[in-house]
């Protein structure tokens, strides 16, 4: 069995329940482990965090029990974190002693194709990169449905973007600018990146209409003034996920690094869309367009200078 740890917000959810859809499209018996979000130890992160793939509409998954997991993992194994007492120290002592006896996978690289080989594996990790799903995203679109939105906004936003040659551009800032987080997500999506992906859309789509979507609504309203830009500033809470579901309504997504633009990209079911993406994700990332290319098919990639690749 593969059993695939569930955590984070919810572009990160739909990475992990997109692996758990590949290696069931590939006859192999995979769960989730939605744990994390039980945990009382993650109570402060659960201020913020929700199982929010139960928001969508009847997507079906199946999850690992405790006693599932503990049978990759070895008992004392907490759902929130790595290994407890006696017994974890017990398992880490067997598993540094026979490393084939360690049934935990932790991501450490963009991709992993070894994975698809694993029989009996607990996987741990956010599953970004495109190749990993990439030929199972029609069936993805056909399962991950949202609910008709109370918003009546919602509905005629669609419908415009639907008709104009509508754009997103996600411009994520809220808990990037805090200290902790800059170092690692900052000085990516920089105005330069936004302002080559702007005009890659120009160049390619007549009278374009941007649709702009941040947490940070007050700056895209000082920044992006006139007729050209619709700011999304109506979801708020739960419904925020909503934004994600409009993305996919434009005929083109300029994201930010953010798993939750990714997606509003990879739902969008148009054949003639265009894709932009920051060159890397986090800036411990080396960038090497050549892979980057190959694991992101049909994605055009603007770095920080603002130069496509």
């Amino acid at each position: 069995m593969i059993i695939i740890k569930v955590m984070g917000g919810l572009g990160n959810q739909l990475q992990q329940y997109a692996l758990y859809e590949k290696f069931r499209s590939l006859g192999k018996e995979a769960k989730l482990d939605i744990s994390w979000f039980e945990d009382a130890a993650q109570q402060e992160v659960l201020a913020k965090r929700s199982l929010e793939l139960l928001q969508f509409e009847n997507l079906q998954f199946e999850t690992a029990s405790r006693e599932e997991c503990e049978a990759l993992l070895g008992k004392g194994v907490l759902s929130g974190g790595g290994p407890s007492g006696l017994a974890g120290f017990l398992g880490k002592v067997k598993r540094k002693l026979n490393p084939a006896s360690d049934k935990h996978f932790y991501e450490t690289d963009m991709y992993h194709p070894e994975i698809f080989s694993f029989e009996n594996k607990y996987l741990e990790g956010h599953w970004a990169c495109e190749k990993y799903y990439h030929d199972i995203l029609p069936l993805l679109r056909e399962k991950i449905r949202f609910p008709k939105s109370q918003n009546p906004e919602n509905a005629r936003a669609a419908e415009r973007m639907e008709r104009e040659n509508s754009v997103s551009v996600h411009i994520r800032r809220g808990d990037y600018l805090d200290p902790e987080n800059a170092g690692m997500f900052g000085g990516i999506c920089t105005d330069e990146y936004y302002e080559t992906a702007m005009n890659q859309v120009r160049e390619q789509l007549p009278d374009v209409h941007f649709y702009m979507f941040s947490d940070d609504p007050a700056y895209l309203k000082k920044h992006f003034r006139g007729t050209e830009y619709t700011i999304v500033d109506w979801n708020h809470g739960a419904d925020s996920f909503y934004d994600c579901w409009l993305m996919s309504h434009c005929r083109a997504n300029i994201c930010a690094n953010s798993t939750f633009s990714f997606w509003g990209a990879r739902l969008n079911p148009r054949t003639d869309k265009l894709m932009i993406r920051p060159a890397k994700h986090k800036n411990s990332q080396v960038i090497d367009p050549e892979r980057m290319h190959a694991l992101w098919e049909d994605w055009v990639l603007v770095d920080e200078e603002g130069r496509v690749l």
